[in-house]
């Protein structure tokens, strides 16, 4: 009868805590942020002085992603896809990050591999500028 009352009272207890007003379970740090833009090109072997640069198709984007690893630049912790706008964003913990380009023909990017420190709540914005290769 004793063990009765006293989860009865820890009930009790428990239910008198203040309301969790932050959308976070207690205990549970907040993600940050990682977003940016990706450009990508050449899209032609040959650009002409007086002829637009065409326009990269959505396509493109898709079929390639960059791959966020965790700090020791090996271990993946996710794969991330690029809209056809070329926008992308990802949530992660809190921690430091090593961020690549996921292997696709003869693609380079002068800006990857980066490090990337990630606070919970805020973001991080990396922009990466993809070169085909087209020459």
């Amino acid at each position: 009868m004793r063990y009765i009352l006293a989860l009865f009272i820890l009930l009790g207890l428990a239910a008198c805590q203040p309301p969790n007003l932050t959308g976070v379970a207690p205990g549970v740090v907040a993600p940050g942020h990682l977003e940016g833009h990706v450009t990508i090109g050449p899209l032609t072997p040959v650009e002409r002085v007086g002829v637009p640069t065409p326009t990269v198709p959505p396509q493109v984007y898709a079929a390639r992603q960059l791959v966020v690893y965790q700090g020791d630049g090996k271990t993946v912790v996710q794969r991330v896809k690029i809209d056809g706008e070329g926008n992308y964003a990802v949530s992660l913990a809190p921690g430091s990050y090593v961020v690549g380009l996921a292997p696709s023909g003869v693609d380079r990017a002068r800006d990857l591999p980066a490090d990337v420190t990630i606070t919970s709540g805020m973001t991080v914005t990396l922009n990466v500028s993809i070169d085909t290769g087209i020459r």
